[in-house]
């Protein structure tokens, strides 16, 4: 892991199995996410991100780990003006972000009591790039919304931009 990782760990009340459908069934991440994955969930297949209908599919998005209930990790998504003008991105942080390298995220789920420790490592991020300041803020607010979901069948609402 480098230095420019972001990690985050939160505890929540599920087993490994829940919580490993929550990431890869589409019914739910579009719930917590607002985006669904195509894709076999095994080393190396392509993703395709599904936000709202909007896909964006590349050579670089691919899984790189997939080990139910234990461990999932892949490539971050492309950046495409498409992407950029849905979320209200404006044209120079989309000239930043498609400037900087490609990223990865991890998921590393262990068993802890009744509770499930979910550590995500976002990580190749640029050192001061835009992609680690966004995700900064991105994850836990979507991990919040995550846990929400697995503990009490509702996810969060979208926070305010």
């Amino acid at each position: 892991m480098d230095s420019n990782a972001f990690v985050y760990t939160t505890y929540i009340r599920t087993t490994p199995e829940e919580l490993w459908q929550a990431l890869i069934e589409p019914s739910l991440t579009r719930r917590y996410w607002g985006v669904a994955f195509e894709t076999t969930w095994t080393a190396g297949s392509p993703m395709v991100w599904d936000e709202g209908g909007r896909k964006t599919s590349d050579p670089g998005q691919v899984v790189l780990a997939a080990e139910p209930g234990r461990l999932l990790s892949y490539t971050w998504h492309t950046f495409t003006p498409e992407w950029a003008e849905a979320v209200g991105v404006g044209d120079e942080v989309y000239a930043r972000l498609a400037r900087e390298r490609r990223s990865k995220v991890t998921f590393a789920i262990e068993p802890a009591g009744d509770m499930v420790k979910l550590t995500l490592v976002h990580d190749d991020l640029e050192p001061d790039g835009t992609v680690r300041d966004l995700v900064g803020e991105g994850w836990p607010a979507l991990l919040s919304s995550l846990k929400s979901l697995l503990e009490t069948g509702e996810e969060l609402p979208e926070p305010p931009r």
